[in-house]
């Protein structure tokens, strides 16, 4: 650990109404394993103590993770396992970094990741969480800078304009590039009035010129629940959202109170606001959803690509394989699904495999093997793990019970995969093939876990027609239609109505739902899981329901349950993607 300074005098939050010149700022930096600030730790900690332009002190040292930094980290950084097997451990870093920051106002850039960290390290070691005021210099430079003069807002970038000292993904060196950013910044923001860090943090907060400018775009929005649309010029979607109060949500976007780059973006781009006003919360819920996924407004970043689903089928065919698909077909098929990408069905493939001897090829074998069609079984074969139909061994009757026994584990009982990959995972466990056993948990995961929702799904598609109500506070009803998992009609029954001719005006007005294939015949995954939460929610009664409500016997939620309990064990999840550090 280093650590010097430098006639050091602590600052405190009563100088919130001093000069920018007299307030002490403790500019740092963190590296780390990972993104994450629950599930993964700190590996170094640089920090710089300025005041008026002049470096009172710094604060270096790496830290023990307790746990291998990732190679692609490594890669990142420089920062390997040897570097921190002598470094102490944050336990015993963070109350040096927490007295030399005492009383100083933090600054980092792009500070939510920084300070994120550094919070979730006080909630572990007993520590109350930093009350420091914090600065930004991505939000700065993003309000100071234009684009000609900065392409993006990464400190790379701007240390290019602002600084002679080149960041490295190390943590003290970062740290000063970060100083020289922000001293120019506070020199460009003085130019705007900005003297004190009142002013600055207000400044930093103050609606945009194109915010400012189209606040009369929310002047003909209702106060009532739906959907808004902000259409640019040609009348094209740029932005769906939802509210039980559509004209204090819209005027949010014209206040200080929304500060996302990429809304404030759109805001600028926008010509008008188009309201749909929904009779129920949920029918405006069911909507937006439906808007993004057909309109796929370019600054909408959820449930634009409903169709980019893919499903693994149970092919109908002589001898039937396991087919990752991106459409259903009314064939007669198996499905389960759907997953959010080809690798997580992949995964669940192979966890099926694992219980289940289908063959794994993807030749077309016919009903009677001849020796035209004949062909050498693989080795899988050789392993007992395929009864090689393509070589005449296996008989279609014969084969047929492995269809039959992996369309059940498929749509109705997940212990037989559960079981085969838990037995599995017990023997490469004692044979210290901790690795393999891991990935073989994550293929578990993605069958488990998908198999749970589809059933849960099922639940609801499979009803021609369900009827359901909730209470208001005001004591009117809502009353939604649901037909095949679909919202078909949504209303709201007056105080002291007679619920019997008010139902049937509304089943009679509800949209005709023809079922299409699969276990999602009518609506897309993300409609239904909403109905289901509303369904689940207090206070919902069942009016009509056209057959039976229920899940599987042997289903896959029992066993999500404690696939779930092992991951929040571990602290980790299955295929995270890991994303870059935002403007780092």
């Amino acid at each position: 650990m280093v650590v010097t300074v430098e006639n050091a005098v602590q600052g405190t939050l009563d100088e919130l109404g001093t000069p920018l010149s007299e307030i002490t700022f403790v500019v740092f930096d963190l590296e780390t394993t990972g993104v994450s600030a629950g599930e993964h730790a700190i590996t170094e900690i640089g920090a710089v103590k300025v005041r008026g332009g002049r470096v009172l002190g710094e604060f270096g040292t790496l830290v023990d993770p307790g746990t291998p930094i990732p190679p692609f980290i490594s890669v990142l950084t420089g920062i390997t396992d040897v570097m921190v097997a002598a470094a102490p451990k944050i336990g015993s870093v963070l109350p040096a970094f927490l007295e030399f920051a005492r009383g100083a106002t933090l600054v980092a850039h792009n500070a939510g990741f920084d300070v994120g960290f550094v919070k979730a390290a006080c909630a572990a070691h007993g520590y109350p969480p930093p009350e420091h005021p914090v600065v930004d210099t991505v939000t700065l430079a993003r309000k100071l800078l234009t684009r000609d003069e900065a392409p993006n807002c990464k400190l790379a970038t701007l240390a290019r304009l602002f600084s002679s000292t080149e960041p490295c993904h190390r943590a003290l060196s970062d740290a000063r590039a970060t100083v020289d950013v922000l001293h120019a910044l506070l020199e460009r923001a003085g130019s705007f009035g900005v003297h004190t860090l009142e002013e600055l943090k207000g400044f930093t907060r103050t609606p945009t010129p194109e915010q400012r400018r189209k606040r009369h775009l929310a002047e003909a929005v209702p106060a009532a629940p739906g959907v808004y649309v902000f259409e640019d010029e040609r009348g094209d979607p740029l932005y769906v959202g939802k509210s039980v109060n559509l004209r204090t949500r819209v005027r949010s976007y014209f206040t200080a109170s929304e500060t996302r780059p990429r809304i404030r973006e759109m805001v600028g781009i926008a010509v008008r606001v188009r309201p749909i006003v929904c009779a129920t919360p949920l029918e405006a819920e069911v909507r937006e959803l439906r808007l993004i996924g057909s309109a796929k407004p370019r600054y909408n970043r959820r449930s634009r690509f409903p169709e980019k689903v893919v499903w693994l089928k149970l092919t109908d065919e002589p001898f039937p394989r396991l087919s990752v698909v991106r459409e259903l077909k009314d064939d007669g098929a198996g499905y389960l699904g759907p997953f959010g990408s080809v690798r997580a069905a992949e995964e669940a493939r192979t966890a099926l495999y694992e219980a289940v001897p289908l063959r794994q090829c993807t030749d077309k074998i016919p009903l009677r093997v001849t020796d035209r069609t004949r062909r050498s079984a693989c080795a899988l074969a050789g392993l007992g793990r395929c009864g090689a139909p393509c070589e005449g061994r296996q008989s279609a009757e014969e084969y047929g019970v492995h269809v039959v026994a992996a369309r059940r584990v498929m749509e109705l009982d997940a212990g037989p995969v559960f079981s085969a990959i838990e037995a599995r995972m017990e023997r490469l466990s004692q044979d210290q093939r901790y690795e393999e056993a891991a990935a073989d948990r994550d293929r578990l995961a993605a069958y488990v876990r998908v198999s749970a929702r589809m059933q849960r799904l099922r639940s609801l598609t499979s009803i021609p027609q369900m009827v359901a109500a909730a209470p208001m506070a005001d004591g009117r009803w809502e009353v939604h239609v649901i037909r095949y998992g679909r919202l078909a009609s949504a209303g709201v029954m007056p105080r002291g109505a007679h619920p019997t001719p008010f139902v049937d005006a509304l089943t009679a007005t509800a949209e005709t739902v023809a079922p299409g294939p699969g276990p999602i015949p009518a609506a897309g995954a993300e409609e239904t899981e909403c109905i289901l939460r509303w369904l689940e929610s207090p206070g919902v009664r069942l009016v009509q329901v056209e057959g039976g409500w229920s899940l599987p016997v042997a289903g896959a939620g029992r066993l999500k349950e404690r696939i779930d309990r092992a991951y929040q064990g571990l602290g980790t999840e299955p295929h995270r993607r890991r994303e870059g550090r935002p403007e780092r």
